[in-house]
């Protein structure tokens, strides 16, 4: 679903691209460029533009013409990103417990501003998807099937509540708000749905833990508990929203 990431202000910054992996049957670990958010809301689009940086697909010109191409504002969903991807000719399967709007969000403080705006038009999208290339199903995804997609060398962009997810490699002054620079306000001291996009690339079976990267940063790969891991991915707001990426586009 919707999700303004929250590091606002902060500078762009890129790593070089690579599809390197260091894997073993029960460590893989992907080289997913990182690339911090320009706002609070573009979380998500950064997280694309990784993904497509990872695949050597990432040019400046045409990601700009086909943000202007799909309408991409300030109100990122995670059907948009889906989109992004067959606009890419990505290989991609969106999977989500909720074909559209869940209209229970529309009190929620995170979806209110823009819930009435956006309602019609993300339907819309999610009618038209099959017609449009674009790869949609309702289902659960299992922590399983994640680890083995991981393990061929693909990656995923998973909606979480950052209010709940915690980095385990992050110091202590950014343990609970990790998508912030410090000094600058955090949102995840709410006790509300705070909606972020994050890049899953990897795992460690041994110590049951996932590594992921965070837009809001661009110099730290983070790691957190698969049990941490699921709690914020299956929070109310998510919709359980999780893009699968292939590298054999």
């Amino acid at each position: 679903m919707k999700n303004p990431g929250h590091s606002e202000g902060s500078k762009a910054a890129v790593q070089p691209a690579g599809t390197q992996r260091t894997a073993t049957r029960d460590h893989v670990q992907l080289k997913v460029p990182l690339i911090q958010q320009l706002y609070h809301w573009d979380c998500g689009l950064a997280c694309a533009r990784m993904v497509l940086k990872y695949l050597n697909l990432l040019h400046e010109d045409d990601f700009q013409n086909a943000m202007e191409e799909l309408h991409l504002t300030k109100s990122i969903w995670t059907i948009d990103l889906a989109y992004l991807m067959q606009h890419f000719g990505v290989k991609h399967r969106f999977y989500t417990q909720t074909l559209g709007v869940d209209k229970g969000y529309k009190n929620q403080s995170f979806y209110r501003k823009h819930f009435d705006a956006e309602e019609n038009r993300v339907n819309q999208l999610f009618a038209q998807a099959k017609a449009r290339g674009v790869h949609v199903e309702k289902r659960t995804v299992i922590i399983q099937e994640l680890e083995e997609h991981l393990s061929q060398g693909h990656v995923a962009i998973v909606l979480v509540n950052a209010v709940v997810l915690l980095c385990d490699l992050c110091p202590s002054r950014v343990k609970y708000c990790c998508f912030l620079p410090i000094g600058q306000k955090c949102f995840c001291r709410s006790s509300d749905y705070q909606g972020h996009f994050i890049v899953l690339c990897g795992y460690n079976k041994s110590s049951g833990s996932l590594f992921y990267n965070n837009p809001g940063y661009a110099d730290r790969l983070c790691r957190t508990s698969v049990t941490n891991f699921e709690e914020a991915r299956s929070s109310y707001g998510t919709d359980e929203d999780i893009l699968f990426i292939y590298v054999d586009s």
